[in-house]
């Protein structure tokens, strides 16, 4: 399984966050709705998810967790997979 960059899914999530917001200021306008969906399609890619909702969430928790090269290391990784999964 390809695990995607912290810094592309980062700015995938700022960009579909931005676009949510246009798209909720301007729910007529069918350019900005167009560019909120293509924005969710490309989150929901990366992150493996159906649901651009989903593929949000999933971004969030993914970068709330450590990398493996961090200074915490892989043990903070781990304390925190096993907090998510009961």
């Amino acid at each position: 399984m390809l695990i995607p960059a912290k810094a592309e899914v980062a700015r995938q999530l700022r960009r579909y966050r931005a676009w949510e917001r246009a798209m909720l200021a301007a729910p007529s306008d069918r350019a900005v709705r167009a560019t909120f969906e293509d924005s969710g399609y490309t989150l929901c890619v990366l992150m493996g998810k159906r649901c651009a909702r989903e593929a949000a969430e999933a971004a969030e928790r993914y970068l709330k967790v450590p990398d493996i090269g961090s200074p915490a290391g892989p043990r903070a990784r781990l304390r925190a997979r096993r907090r998510r999964d009961p």
